[in-house]
Parts: C-alpha cells; structure tokens; sequence
C-alpha cells in the first residue's frame, strides 16, 4: 500500500477534486484496475494457468476515498492463496522450503508511478 503525509492545508485539492465527477474516477480507476489484471496475469509464474487466470480488482469506496484491490481466487486446501504462496515462498508438507518469487511488486510498480503522474497532471491542470 501506498501512503502519503503532507503537512499544511489540502484546501485547494479537496476543491479541485469535488470539480470532478465520482463516475470519472470511478471509470479511470477502473482503467487501472484492469490494466493491472492484465500486467498480473502475464508477470504469474505459469504451471497450469489457473493462478495467473484468477485475478480480478475491486473498486472501494469509503468516506471520500477511493482505492483499487487486487485479487487472486486461486485458493489451495481452502485457505492458502497460491499468488501469495509464489510471492512470498512457503513450507513443503515434507519439510522443505520453497523460496517466493517477487513478481507482483515489480510488475504494479510502474503502473503506480503511472497513475500518481497522471492524477498529479489532472489535479495540477485544473
């Protein structure tokens, strides 16, 4: 997760982003969303397909915020999410380790600084 601080007032940002629409960010979130199940999807390591076919995105909204979630549905034994398993590595049944893949951080981070760039430019052209 990304977190930003700033000191001072954010006054003229609140302004600007009442100025525009919930469905038009709801619709560039969404862009994002998708683009990132596709960037996901293709960066998966691949045995049988399925762990790279089962992302998905949610859009939440709360209290004047919005954020994008990504999801994996690929669930072994009904409690192990196996993109996390291959991010992040974990113990064999006969004691062994498999070392994790990091494969998802590098995958979104371009897209992150894509997105902050591009919220900036709407915010900053406004």
């Amino acid at each position: 997760m990304i977190t930003i601080r700033s000191k001072g007032s954010f006054s003229r940002s609140k302004r600007i982003l009442k100025k525009m629409s919930k469905t038009e960010i709801e619709k560039s979130l969404a862009a994002y969303g998708e683009r990132g199940v596709a960037l996901l999807s293709s960066a998966t390591p691949t045995r049988s397909g399925l762990t790279a076919n089962s992302w998905s995105y949610e859009i939440e909204n709360s209290s004047g915020s919005a954020r994008i979630v990504w999801t994996n549905s690929n669930i072994v034994g009904e409690k192990y999410n196996l993109a996390i398993l291959i991010q992040y590595g974990h113990g064999t049944g006969t004691g062994g380790y498999v070392t994790g893949i990091d494969y998802i951080n590098p995958t979104l981070r371009p897209l992150f600084e894509e997105m902050a760039n591009s919220i900036w430019k709407e915010v900053t052209s406004v």
